[in-house]
């Protein structure tokens, strides 16, 4: 694998938790969960790690000091407006992985795994997915009849016969470098939220030309995020039966 970066999106207030710490601060197993996505990245290769923070930033740099870098998201305007916020901090070239803050679980062995499915198939993009028995609410994996990637659709827009796809966006991602440069730099917020998602960039790779991908984790556990207090419990729990 040539230069590995890791991008972190840990700029969320994280509403849903009750408390003025950045969500992605809080404590599991005695670590900030975004410790955890850290260890996991650097291990899995990273030899680049940036954080994007948002929300009380200060206190993210505080805690994580100089061991990484920095991007700053001062609005939350979508998560391709956090990786263009990030994007002075890319490489020309190698390989960009894209991990959320709020995913303690996620382990470096299946960040491996991704790059090497992702370098073995010369992928412009592979994103890592789950088989959920209920996937209800998350974005699905839309295969063609060969099992082909299609697209990311999100769960309001499927339609009925989509809805019944198991297989979901876990919202990590591995991107080629210069083929998530040049995508982000086509990205638009023309939709409903005025919000620059993420997930355009795979359509404007595909269009390219380029390969896209998805593979399914072997334990969904390892891509639940956490947006509650009762959430962070159940992280918790699963993290100390390991």
């Amino acid at each position: 694998m040539s230069q590995l970066t890791a991008l972190i999106l840990a700029a969320g207030k994280g509403t849903r938790m009750k408390s003025d710490l950045p969500k992605v601060l809080h404590t599991c197993c005695g670590k900030p969960m975004v410790s955890h996505v850290i260890e996991a990245a650097r291990a899995a290769g990273a030899d680049r790690v940036v954080v994007i923070a948002g929300y009380k930033s200060e206190m993210v740099h505080e805690e994580l000091k100089d061991t990484v870098l920095y991007a700053e998201q001062t609005e939350q305007l979508g998560t391709g407006h956090a990786v263009m916020c990030a994007e002075p901090q890319l490489t020309e070239e190698g390989e960009t992985l894209i991990l959320c803050g709020d995913t303690p679980l996620v382990t470096a062995d299946t960040l491996k795994k991704l790059c090497e499915a992702h370098c073995a198939a010369g992928n412009g993009v592979t994103v890592l997915s789950a088989i959920l028995d209920d996937p209800t609410g998350y974005g699905r994996i839309i295969r063609d009849a060969d099992g082909a990637f299609l697209k990311i659709t999100e769960h309001k827009d499927c339609t009925e016969e989509e809805r019944l796809t198991k297989e979901i966006n876990a919202g990590m991602y591995l991107f080629d470098t210069a083929m998530l440069r040049d995508s982000l730099s086509k990205l638009t917020n023309d939709n409903a939220q005025g919000e620059y998602y993420l997930t355009d960039t795979i359509e404007i790779i595909k269009s390219a030309g380029g390969r896209v991908d998805a593979m399914p984790v072997s334990d969904t556990n390892e891509i639940l995020g956490v947006n509650t207090k009762d959430q962070l419990a159940e992280a918790e729990r699963i993290m100390a039966a390991r």
